[in-house]
């Protein structure tokens, strides 16, 4: 058995919101929309991510990214205005890494590949 690649799916209040936050702020392309707006998806590169609706309260999802330029993913998230909850910084257990948040509180540990 081979696993090629997982798709994460994002619990978020608004798919649409989630859809543009990620477009303007993770440098994601919009990839589609099911017409009752439950589910939708966004890419970058080989990297595809979907959400889906939720009501009331969730539990946020933990994400790991692996980049290849960790220190220039900072640099172009940071300019875009994504929440960047920690800095990028070397951490104990040997990795450089930086934490964002999206709009619904799911985090992302970007880091070295």
């Amino acid at each position: 058995m081979e696993l090629n690649q997982a798709v994460p799916e994002l619990p978020v209040s608004d798919v649409e919101k989630a859809q543009e936050y990620y477009r303007d702020h993770f440098d994601c392309k919009i990839e589609w929309l099911y017409p009752g707006k439950e589910i939708g998806a966004v890419s970058n590169g080989e990297t595809a991510i979907f959400f889906r609706k939720r009501e009331g309260e969730f539990e946020p999802v933990v994400n790991w990214i692996y980049c290849s330029d960790v220190d220039e993913s900072y640099r172009v998230l940071k300019t875009a205005g994504a929440n960047i909850t920690e800095d990028i910084e070397d951490k104990p257990w040997g990795v450089r890494q930086f934490t964002v948040q999206d709009l619904d509180g799911n985090v992302f540990y970007f880091h070295h590949s």
